[in-house]
């Protein structure tokens, strides 16, 4: 009875000390960690995205897409850090890009190493500070 009731004892203490530290996690914008919050987006309308140039390779073989131009950029999204990921079957990624969007103009281009644009299914941009 008494192994029972230090069991019990020993798991509520553990129990509220997890609580606890999980409770003492805060989210923002500009972090990460266990939560929500609401992040204000720089861009309200959809960005539009080709794959320019498509070009033939007899080792794939087939086409591939080694830059992804990403056009209807809002003004308010000007000078920030990007992220685009292609990704493939599975959401798979098949390549990454990373760079700061232009102070003006409404369109920016993420090049990549040649990819499949067979294997192409979709594609992510981050955009953000």
């Amino acid at each position: 009875m008494k192994r029972i009731l230090g069991a019990i004892a020993a798991g509520v203490v553990a129990f509220s000390g997890i609580y606890a530290l999980a409770a003492s996690l805060s989210v923002t914008s500009n972090t990460l960690g266990a939560g929500t919050a609401v992040v204000a987006s720089c861009q309200a309308a959809a960005l539009n995205a080709t794959y320019t140039p498509l070009a033939y390779s007899t080792t794939v073989p087939g086409y591939t897409a080694a830059t992804v131009t990403l056009t209807g950029l809002a003004s308010s999204c000007y000078s920030l850090p990007y992220r685009v990921t292609l990704y493939g079957a599975g959401n798979a990624s098949l390549g990454e890009a990373t760079g700061t969007t232009p102070a003006s103009g409404t369109s920016f281009a993420a090049s990549f190493t040649a990819v499949s644009a067979a294997s192409v299914t979709g594609v992510a941009v981050v955009i953000g500070g």
